[in-house]
């Protein structure tokens, strides 16, 4: 399946000023590896801590573009691979696999459910409440329909609000303690992986604006990603929050198994 690599430079709810960098020159690794072009859209915006309602407002084109390029790419048959800065892309991307996949599972590898809302959130940050948008669990003002929470699996969750928790486990989100039981769980279907570069332990990711340690290795998260492209059928990967840019490919090499 021919690959089609995007990376979305515009501000979602950037608060730190290299994610963008990040994200292009990701995308210039991974589109290397998938022999195309990676294309860039946008511009980068000023890093702010701003709140999740500001963001909606300002980032609206943005990401509607995100999820534009995911249904383009699958509708024409290809494979999207998705940079961005981070996880508010989620909001429209996933609808959008959910609209012309709808059988198929979002894998959702995070340090971090991302599952607050605007009564839960604790920060007002948009990207940790992007997932419960995209499933529906609050209204983002994206009139383009929701992934069905029960399609979700997460794995690599390690830090979430008491309140987050109680929206995670009313809405039915899977939820995976031990990795090494995804390529099982996944087998023969259809998935979409979101990875979020802070599954990974911050040793091993620097920089990062919501480290939370005990994550993965490198090496570790790619025999995972190995391990569950063998098993399913990956039909599109997006990744998000890469900090610092100058570990492009080694992270580009970590989610090599999940390319076309």
């Amino acid at each position: 399946m021919e690959g089609a690599v995007t990376a979305l430079l515009c501000r979602t709810s950037d608060r730190i000023a290299t994610t963008a960098e990040g994200a292009r020159v990701l995308a210039e690794a991974l589109a290397e590896r998938v022999g195309v072009q990676a294309r860039m859209i946008g511009t980068p915006g000023e890093p702010a801590d701003t709140s999740y309602d500001d963001d909606l407002r300002d980032a609206r084109g943005c990401l509607l573009e995100a999820g534009g390029q995911i249904e383009d790419a699958l509708a024409a048959g290809r494979f999207p691979v998705l940079t961005s800065s981070d996880c508010s892309v989620c909001i429209t991307t996933l609808p959008a696999v959910a609209r012309l996949r709808p059988e198929a599972l979002v894998l959702w590898l995070d340090a971090h459910p991302d599952f607050n809302d605007p009564e839960t959130t604790p920060s007002g940050f948009l990207g940790g409440m992007c997932l419960a948008a995209a499933c529906g669990a609050w209204d983002a003002g994206f009139d383009d329909g929701h992934v069905d929470p029960a399609r979700v699996v997460m794995c690599g969750i390690r830090d979430v609000d008491a309140g987050e928790r109680v929206l995670v486990e009313t809405n039915g989100v899977g939820l995976v303690e031990r990795p090494s039981r995804l390529a099982e769980l996944l087998a023969e279907r259809e998935v979409f992986v979101h990875l979020d570069l802070d599954v990974l332990d911050p040793r091993v990711m620097p920089g990062l604006h919501w480290p939370v340690d005990g994550g993965f290795s490198d090496g570790g998260l790619r025999t995972l990603l190995a391990e569950v492209a063998e098993a399913a059928d990956i039909i599109g990967v997006e990744v998000t929050d890469l900090p610092a840019p100058a570990l492009a490919r080694r992270v580009a090499t970590i989610v090599e198994p999940l390319l076309p």
